[in-house]
C-alpha cells in the first residue's frame, strides 16, 4: 500500500505551471531581443550553434528535479517494516480486578472505570518498557500478553467489564502466580506486577503468592481502589445487589489485606481515591525499579521511500549540468530527416 505521510506539500506541486509559464515568458521576451537586436538571418548565423532543443531539455529536466523534490518532501510510504530495537526498560504486569464489587462508585466515576483512568495514564508514561495485562476475579487470564505495544494494551483497556470472567469471586492469588508466570525469561530489566484491587480476597493465599513472587525477583504493588466506609455494588437492573437476608451489600476496601501482600511482595500499597496522588506515587516507585535491555520487535506499517526519490533528482540534476546547450560538434552535421 502506498501513500504520503505529509501530503500538505503536494499543494506546491501547483507551483509548476507559473514555472512554465515564467520559462515561456522569458523565451519570447529573448526571442523578440533577437529580432530587435539585428537582421533576423545574421542573429540565426550567430547562434546556429545553439540548441533550442537542449535547452528546452535542460529546463524539463529542473522541472522534473523540482517536482520530484516536492514529492520527497512529502514523504512517500509503501509497504511494511519490520526492526528490532533494544531499550533500557522494566517488565510490567499489570493485574486488574474484575470482579462485580469493581463497580462501586465510591471512586468517581466507578473502582473499575478509575482503575481503567490510571492504567491508561501509566502506559502513557512507558516509553521504553515492556507491559503485560491480566484480568481477574474469582479466576484470572492474560488479557494483553507483555508487549511494547502500548497502543494494543490501551485499545484492550476500553473492553474490560466484569462479563469477561463468569466466575465471580476475588481470587488474587491466581492473578499473582499467573503474573509471575506471564514474564519473559531476561533476569536483567526490573519486574513489577501492579495490583488494582478493593481487597476483598475471597480465596485466600494471596500474600503466599505475592512472597513467591518476591522470591523471582518480582515487585508487587498494589493499587487499594475504593473507600474502607465502603459502597453498594450495582446490578444490572439499575438496584443495588444483596445479601441472603435481603440487605444491600457494602463492599468494602479491605486496606489490611492490601498491605499484607504488598509488604510480602517487597512492593508498596497505594490507596487510589479521587486525586491524582495515587498516579504521581506509582509513576515514582516504578521509576526506582532497575531497568534492563530489553529487546524488542517494532512493526511499521509503512517503509519509507523517499531514498529512492532523492536518487532519481540527483540523477536529474546531473544530467541537466552535464547537458550543453550547444550543439555537438560530433552530431551537428547528421541531418537524418533532410
Amino acid at each position: 500500500m502506498f501513500r504520503f505521510e505529509d501530503p500538505l506539500y503536494l499543494y506546491l506541486l501547483a507551483l509548476l505551471p507559473l514555472l512554465w509559464l515564467l520559462h515561456l515568458y522569458a523565451h519570447r521576451r529573448q526571442r523578440r531581443q533577437l529580432k530587435e537586436f539585428g537582421d533576423p538571418s545574421l542573429t540565426a548565423t550567430l547562434t546556429e550553434n545553439v540548441s533550442p532543443a537542449r535547452k528546452n531539455i535542460k529546463f524539463w529536466l529542473i522541472m522534473a528535479a523540482v517536482a520530484l523534490l516536492i514529492i520527497m518532501l512529502a514523504r512517500p510510504q509503501l509497504g511494511s517494516r519490520i526492526s528490532n530495537e533494544s531499550r533500557q526498560g522494566i517488565e510490567a504486569i499489570i493485574a486488574m480486578d474484575i470482579s462485580n464489587s469493581m463497580m462501586a462508585k465510591d471512586v468517581a466515576p466507578s473502582r473499575l472505570e478509575k482503575s481503567k483512568m490510571l492504567v491508561e495514564n501509566m502506559v502513557d508514561h512507558f516509553s521504553d518498557d515492556k507491559v503485560g495485562l491480566i484480568v481477574f476475579a474469582g479466576d484470572a487470564f492474560v488479557q494483553l500478553p507483555i508487549t511494547t505495544d502500548y497502543v494494543s494494551a490501551k485499545m484492550f483497556m476500553q473492553n474490560i467489564s466484569p462479563s469477561l470472567i463468569a466466575t465471580q469471586g476475588t481470587d488474587i492469588a491466581a492473578a499473582i502466580r499467573l503474573a509471575i508466570n506471564s514474564f519473559t525469561l531476561d533476569d536483567t530489566a526490573g519486574k513489577a506486577i501492579i495490583l488494582i484491587t478493593d481487597g476483598e480476597d475471597h480465596e485466600g493465599g494471596a500474600t503466599q503468592a505475592a512472597a513467591e513472587a518476591k522470591d523471582h525477583g518480582i515487585n508487587v504493588f498494589i493499587l487499594g481502589v475504593g473507600s474502607p466506609q465502603g459502597a453498594p455494588v450495582p446490578t444490572a437492573d439499575g438496584g443495588y445487589m444483596t445479601d441472603n437476608s435481603g440487605e444491600t451489600v457494602m463492599s468494602r476496601l479491605n486496606e489490611q489485606m492490601c498491605r499484607e501482600i504488598a509488604e510480602e511482595g517487597a512492593g508498596t500499597y497505594i490507596h487510589v481515591d479521587n486525586t491524582s496522588q495515587a498516579q504521581e506515587k506509582l509513576d515514582q516507585e516504578i521509576a526506582k525499579l532497575q531497568k534492563g535491555e530489553i529487546n524488542s520487535v517494532v512493526y511499521s506499517e509503512y517503509d519509507e521511500q523517499y531514498q529512492a526519490v532523492g536518487l532519481i533528482v540527483l540523477l536529474l540534476l546531473i544530467i541537466e549540468a552535464c547537458l550543453l546547450e550547444r550543439k555537438s560538434k560530433l552530431f551537428r552535421r547528421i541531418k537524418i530527416f533532410k
